[in-house]
């Protein structure tokens, strides 16, 4: 998958600016960049975790087959690496400001 290329999140000047000046007073920075880096999403990755293990046991009451359920399992472990991604650049950032 090397010709696939992923949006990367990175923060302009100014927002590390102001992520800086809240950090200085005492504030979380790592919160303010978290909002920064997730806007434009619609649901949260912890949101979607839920719904798929909802419809998973949901899946599992009804009885569906084999190849849907793995389907859904394939979904909740994408999300679950998008989540590992995400925190990991948190934890980046967090410690820019702290450097």
């Amino acid at each position: 998958m090397s010709g696939v290329k992923r949006k990367q999140n990175v923060l302009n000047v100014k927002q590390k600016l102001e992520i800086l000046q809240k950090f200085n007073n005492g504030e979380s920075a790592s919160t303010d960049a978290e909002d920064v880096l997730n806007e434009g999403n619609t649901i949260s990755h912890s949101a979607a975790l839920q719904s798929v293990e909802t419809l998973l046991n949901y899946m599992g009451q009804r009885g569906f087959d084999y190849g849907e359920i793995s389907a859904v399992r394939k979904i909740r472990v994408d999300i679950r690496q998008e989540m590992n991604k995400q925190q990991k650049q948190q934890r980046r950032i967090t410690s820019f400001f702290k450097q």
